[in-house]
């Protein structure tokens, strides 16, 4: 199997370090240079049937997009450690925080990113006042995540899951513009301190 990928981008980085959590070293990586518009080639769109990063392309020629996606499929290949849930209700919660985390946080610290950061530009023009809303956006659902964090090590489980992972990665990519939480949001931190420290963690991680 093939990942295409880039540093520059959160999504892969997910991929990454589900990887990295799992132990998997047996899929060749591709890098993509964005910049360079290489996801954008008839070649590239031919494969993986839009502009998108990550893709994962099998054996066969069948190629899967979307990180959450890629995920669950290498989870299926690689089932421990458990990222997903062990059952019904765990698989539920594990869906319900990551959706939560990436509809109204790392999604919209994406966008902040995006259409702040001057070197980004070169994929789209930067939109301030749709920066500034995204990141009122992503930081009100902070107040929810540091509340979820009380008392918890993880998000939705008793070990790392894939909520932990959408989480942390849209976090950190703000670090582009410099970003940082609200410090008052002190179970954030804490959570994120122990994440940091995890070796998969700098899978692919853009250096600061």
């Amino acid at each position: 199997m093939k990942l295409y990928d880039t540093v520059m981008a959160p999504n892969p980085r997910r991929v990454r370090w589900i990887m990295a959590e799992k132990g998997i070293t047996d899929i060749e990586i591709v890098p993509v240079n964005l910049l360079a518009g290489e996801h954008r080639t008839p070649e590239y769109r031919a494969r993986a049937g839009l502009s998108h990063l990550p893709s994962l392309e099998l054996d066969d020629g069948a190629c899967i997009t979307e990180s959450i996606a890629i995920g669950r499929y290498l989870e299926s290949l690689y089932p421990e450690p458990n990222m997903f849930g062990r059952d019904p209700l765990e698989m539920a919660v594990i869906e319900m925080w990551t959706r939560r985390a990436e509809m109204y946080l790392a999604n919209p610290l994406m966008l902040f990113t995006r259409f702040s950061h001057p070197a980004l530009s070169a994929l789209e023009a930067p939109q301030p006042a749709v920066a500034e809303y995204n990141k009122a956006t992503a930081e009100r659902f902070l107040k929810v995540l540091d509340r979820q964090l009380e008392g918890r090590e993880f998000v939705a489980a008793d070990r790392i899951t894939v909520a932990d992972v959408v989480a942390y990665v849209g976090i950190d990519f703000g670090r582009l513009v410099k970003y940082r939480p609200d410090p008052a949001f002190q179970n954030v931190a804490r959570w994120r301190e122990a994440l940091k420290a995890r070796p998969a963690a700098k899978a692919g991680m853009v250096a600061d």
